[in-house]
């Protein structure tokens, strides 16, 4: 079973950046991010595909967020510029082991990270 470890959140004030990491122990194909906000239902962030050739974003982070993937260190990147205070949210990598394509249904991901804390402040 492939493990997801993601890293990089934190606080940050409006405007401003960060960049998410999610390291995987094995093999992925398709990995995505997702996120989770209180009281709030799990949205699709982004998604790439196990080529990194094609990507697919959410219209709220389009033109914001850009993810990425290293192969070679079976790890995927979400950078975030421009955060604003909604962004605020509990951020979850996850891995498809049979979908190549850049997924943004949760139910195609069978490993997920835990999650780490991204917090806007106004």
């Amino acid at each position: 079973q492939v493990q997801l470890v993601e890293s990089g959140g934190g606080l940050v004030q409006a405007g401003g950046s960060l960049r998410l990491s999610c390291a995987a122990s094995g093999r992925t194909l398709t990995m995505g991010w997702f996120r989770q906000a209180p009281g709030k239902e799990r949205e699709f962030v982004a998604a790439i595909s196990w080529t990194g050739t094609t990507t697919n974003y959410a219209d709220s982070v389009k033109g914001r967020f850009t993810i990425s993937r290293d192969n070679a260190k079976n790890t995927v990147y979400l950078q975030m510029n421009s955060l604003r205070p909604e962004d605020t949210a509990v951020y979850s990598c996850a891995a498809s082991l049979s979908y190549r394509t850049a997924n943004r249904e949760a139910w195609k991901y069978d490993t997920w990270g835990q999650g780490t804390q991204v917090t806007v402040s106004s």
